[in-house]
């Protein structure tokens, strides 16, 4: 498995940014173009920001002995595996159908679209660092803790690794979906 990723720093071109400045975030929910869909969408991307923070939480918990050996192992079973399966399913779905649904509607910003496919593909990379660390960690509950505290601090850096990944990547989706989504009465 390649554990190297790329973790993007540069912003968005500023030419993929020309219907945001058309479109801004502040404006969207009064637009009668965003619907329900749309919404729903947001709020899958509202629920990856809560849940990866809570899984960050919770691992910050263990290691500093606020919850109980089996109390983590069940909440980092349960939201993890909730955490990783959708985020696949989730932009995966935006990769075959949603991306290509904005391209057809407006090829200007398919640089962007580029760019947010090649973070998805890197957040797979991510996601599954997580899910080996995850699952040693619960492993080593039941067989050493010293091990299972070693192996959850690296845990805890993939955590956080997932949740400035998606800080950065789920408000320039957004950014780039939206306007375009607005400007072109899509999904409605």
């Amino acid at each position: 498995m390649n554990n190297n990723f790329q973790l993007r720093k540069d912003d968005m071109p500023s030419e993929m940014q020309s219907l945001l400045r058309e479109y801004p975030r502040d404006t969207w929910t009064e637009h009668p173009g965003f619907r329900d869909k749309t919404r729903q969408w947001m709020a899958a991307h509202r629920m990856f920001r809560q849940l990866s923070r809570t899984v960050r939480e919770d691992t910050e918990k263990f290691l500093n002995k606020d919850i109980s050996d089996e109390d983590y192992r069940a909440r980092i079973s349960y939201r993890g595996n909730i955490l990783v399966g959708n985020l696949h399913g989730h932009h995966g779905w935006e990769d075959h159908s949603y991306f290509p649904e904005l391209s057809a509607a407006d090829s200007r910003f398919d640089i962007g679209l580029e760019i947010l496919e090649n973070d998805h593909e890197n957040l797979d990379i991510v996601l599954d660092n997580f899910t080996t660390s995850a699952n040693r960690t619960i492993k080593l509950l039941q067989l050493s803790d010293r091990l299972a505290y070693d192996e959850a601090g690296i845990l805890l850096d993939n955590a956080k690794t997932i949740e400035k990944f998606l800080t950065r990547h789920l408000s320039d989706e957004e950014e780039l979906a939206v306007p375009i989504i607005l400007h072109h009465r899509l999904r409605g």
